[in-house]
């Protein structure tokens, strides 16, 4: 079988999906000892400021990767979908006349979705979706509301085409089934979530003790972008806090600038913010964190979502102190022990659910043996190709 994936993040760029979508192409080739797959991605450029070197092309066995050049960009929604449009252009150049038996596409915005339905109609092969967001419903909270508005109705269009051309759709959070339930009742759909990359299944030590009356040292890992509205919520919650807790904050992503500018702003000087850094060297950073932090924007869209960062997270066996609601929320609550949650941009509630941590290591076992993403990229890859067998 040879297979055409479609992903706009692949290794060694840092994302959530560049980590889902490498595990998931290793599981097809290990299970599927005939399988030819070829990767159309972007060259690294999920931050700004992280730039690691990859080839244009690698073939390595039965696994071949083209990366496509991409204009520099900081995020935001402009320049983002710049940044699309070159790589639909260019990858559907590479695919219009590529031999393949089906497409997989994995999607946060929608788009990278539409590419595959498209190519996939094109070369008249079964597509199989992976949604890791709901666009349509995050656009109105994210943009001005004329834009949105105006936007929806167009967006509503590439979300119906895209979802109706698949054979399947995998959706990330159990929390997307309602949505697409009521709007496509009639496809197939599987929910195979983010998990534990192998490289945090190794338990972390116990945080240093340090010196008594030592600030608590909170670490928070990822994109620094809107979704995440750290700008929203650190500097009130640094402030209120000095003496006591010491953040850390390590990414990068559109609201960067905008979270600098106010913790300057309100004087915080326990607030340290530092460039994205590779995976060994983010768990070297977890393992002198006493608690990690974790904060979605107060947005209802983000109410159905299910960041892949909670499994990273909760691998490390420290405590997590989150700021989020709806599927996320009850997720934590139910899986997590030593989770603590908050309603997102509520500085007052942080800090009492701070309070509620109990500090030092928990161990999670159960919860890293349910979700290693070894194991459920087995089982998805074996889906995949039970959908396409039905499908030819």
């Amino acid at each position: 079988m040879r297979l055409l994936v479609l992903s706009f993040y692949f290794p060694p760029d840092l994302s959530a999906g560049s980590f889902r979508t490498h595990h998931l192409v290793q599981a097809l080739l290990q299970i599927a000892p005939h399988c030819e797959i070829t990767v159309v991605t972007t060259a690294p450029n999920r931050y700004h400021s992280f730039r690691s070197a990859a080839s244009a092309r690698d073939d390595i066995g039965r696994l071949h990767v083209r990366r496509i050049e991409l204009p520099p960009h900081r995020g935001g929604f402009v320049a983002q979908s710049r940044a699309f449009a070159a790589y639909a252009a260019r990858g559907w150049g590479l695919t219009a006349r590529c031999e393949c038996d089906a497409v997989f596409a994995t999607s946060s915005r929608l788009m990278t979705a539409v590419l595959g339905a498209a190519v996939a109609r094109g070369l008249g092969v079964p597509l199989y979706l992976d949604i890791r967001d709901i666009f349509v419903d995050t656009m109105a909270d994210v943009l001005p509301r004329p834009v949105s508005t105006a936007l929806r109705p167009a967006f509503t269009t590439l979300e119906s085409f895209a979802i109706g051309t698949a054979a399947s759709v995998n959706l990330v959070s159990q929390g997307f089934l309602p949505y697409f339930h009521r709007r496509y009742p009639g496809q197939r759909y599987t929910t195979f979530t983010n998990g534990i990359d192998p490289e945090f299944l190794t338990p972390l030590p116990p945080p240093a003790s340090g010196p008594p009356g030592r600030p608590l040292r909170v670490v928070y890992a990822g994109n620094i972008g809107d979704g995440q509205g750290l700008h929203t919520i650190l500097p009130d919650l640094a402030h209120r806090l000095a003496g006591r807790v010491e953040f850390e904050v390590i990414g990068d992503g559109g609201r960067r600038a905008d979270l600098e500018h106010a913790v300057h702003a309100a004087g915080c000087s326990n607030v340290v913010i530092r460039e994205p850094v590779p995976r060994d060297q983010l768990r070297a950073a977890y393992a002198t964190a006493d608690v990690l932090f974790l904060h979605l924007n107060d947005y209802d869209a983000f109410a159905k979502v299910l960041p892949s960062k909670i499994f990273e997270y909760a691998a490390t066996g420290r405590p997590i102190w989150a700021g989020v609601r709806g599927h996320a929320g009850d997720f934590l609550r139910r899986e997590v022990p030593n989770a603590s949650v908050f309603h997102p941009c509520d500085a007052l509630g942080a800090v009492e659910a701070l309070e509620r941590l109990q500090l030092g290591l928990v161990p999670r076992t159960e919860f890293v043996a349910r979700y290693g993403r070894e194991s459920i990229c087995r089982r998805m890859a074996a889906d995949i190709l039970a959908v396409v067998q039905r499908a030819e």
